[in-house]
């Protein structure tokens, strides 16, 4: 940000006021005050609109802060006013710690907030903060990626940090500050959920430890089945999020715990959702006949329970789905398009229960994604061009649309239009490129082998790349 005087910074601040007071007269809710103020005062970053469109002093702010890191049991943060000014203005970028606090008071992820810098060269001299990318995409079924350094802090996929607290509360999960009622670790899942539909996966990482804790007290204090089908609930998606960001020994444990948990709450929409990710773990270690099996005692125990929920229905499309994917990979060609066909004609059926989560056009993605993991990455582009990325619900399903499709234009030997994809994807939801590593490795072997293709300049500079 340009310097200004205090002169020219209390008029912006008097102006964003004034801007907040008649968007609430007019009814309008904080992200669109924000919008607003951003648009007539372009001077402001998202972080300091974000908290003005709030109508919080920084004050209010970090207390805001504070009180969550002591809900979370971790200590006050050493955040003053002058800090937060700094991060307002520019001047320094907060740690990556500060993340996911940052986009729970706030309500967005931290692409929304500006979190997502450029990468910086390091100095000469100087020691590069040591980050981790850890193998595999189970996901996707795409190839293990090897593990390597990251060039900075600002570039990173999971920060160490990060990764060993996950690590520390998975094999020794901590006590949570207070007991908290079911309904009140219901709202910090839903959070967590947010963080995952908006793909901010470092944020959704850091805050997986506070989760946890509250989640398994509650569980194990109330022992209920509600409880236990929440902390369930809990594992899947640190499950989800592993998978995503590569870290196969962290799901492995979380999947055996969701699925050990899953059973104890005799939840079938949860048993077929912790089923389904260790089939996924198994077809990632080339165990296919185990992951089958898995998966159909998941969909049995979901239609001995007469899909009467919409959970129950999208679960069990999720695992009929995994099961052709996982036949294509096993090279069962024949017996992976059939069951696909006849999940289709499945979805049709439970599209009024099932709901956006799960439809038709998911079922048509797996079905492109089965003809790439056959080796015919033309035809995945072929059935991929039905499909539009508004038929997706949340940011992160219309990102995985994209990068779907980058994958199979890659393999195609298609630069120009993984670049495309690759772009949208980062418009949707950052995270799906920039904190994955097998979509972060397309993105940077194209503008290596390509740079002049289109959209190869915008994808460097999105990543990072010189």
């Amino acid at each position: 940000m340009a310097t200004m005087s205090r002169a020219q910074r209390a008029q912006i601040h008097h102006r964003a006021q004034e801007i907040r007071r008649t968007s609430q007269r007019d009814g309008m809710d904080v992200p669109t005050i924000c919008r607003a103020i951003l648009q007539e005062l372009p001077e402001l970053l998202p972080l300091e609109a974000r908290r003005l469109a709030f109508g919080w002093s920084r004050q209010q702010a970090i207390d805001r802060i504070a009180a969550l890191c002591e809900q979370d049991g971790q200590d006050k943060p050493r955040l003053n006013s002058s800090m937060l000014c700094k991060w307002e203005h520019g001047v320094v970028l907060p740690s990556v710690e500060y993340w996911a606090v940052l986009s729970r008071v706030y309500g967005v992820s931290p692409a929304e907030l500006g979190l997502q810098a450029p990468k910086r060269r390091a100095a000469p001299g100087t020691t590069r903060p040591r980050t981790v990318t850890v193998t595999g995409d189970a996901d996707t079924g795409g190839e293990p990626v090897r593990r390597r350094e990251l060039l900075t802090a600002t570039s990173l996929i999971v920060p160490l940090s990060l990764l060993q607290r996950v690590e520390d509360a998975l094999a020794a999960p901590p006590d949570p500050l207070r007991p908290e009622s079911l309904r009140q670790v219901r709202v910090r899942l839903q959070q967590a959920h947010h963080l995952n539909d908006v793909a901010a996966l470092n944020a959704l990482v850091a805050a997986f430890p506070a989760l946890l804790a509250s989640a398994r007290e509650m569980a194990y204090r109330t022992d209920t089945p509600a409880g236990y089908s929440l902390l369930s609930e809990c594992y899947v998606l640190m499950v989800r999020t592993f998978n995503k960001i590569g870290h196969g020994s962290a799901a492995r444990l979380a999947v055996e715990r969701a699925l050990l948990i899953a059973e104890r709450s005799g939840d079938p929409a949860m048993i077929g959702s912790a089923s389904r990710l260790m089939g996924m773990l198994l077809r990632k270690e080339r165990r296919f006949g185990p992951a089958a099996r898995v998966m159909e005692r998941g969909i049995s125990d979901l239609e001995a329970a007469k899909l009467r929920t919409s959970q129950q229905a999208q679960t069990y499309l999720r695992l009929h789905c995994a099961l052709a994917y996982t036949m294509a990979w096993a090279g069962k060609e024949r017996e992976a398009v059939d069951r696909i066909g006849e999940v289709e004609r499945i979805a049709g059926r439970l599209s009024s229960l099932a709901g956006p989560g799960m439809g038709v056009p998911g079922v048509r993605l797996y079905r492109a994604n089965i003809h790439y993991a056959l080796g015919d990455p033309e035809q995945a582009l072929h059935l991929a061009e039905e499909l539009r990325p508004q038929m997706f619900p949340t940011p992160e399903r219309r990102a995985r649309y994209r990068t779907d499709v980058a994958r199979s234009a890659w393999a195609a030997d298609r630069p120009e239009e993984t670049a495309r994809a690759l772009l949208g994807a980062i418009a949707d939801a950052p995270g799906e490129v920039l904190e994955r590593p097998g979509n972060r490795r397309i993105a940077g072997d194209l503008v290596t082998h390509y740079p002049r293709v289109a959209g190869a300049r915008e994808l460097a500079a999105a990543i990072g790349r010189p």
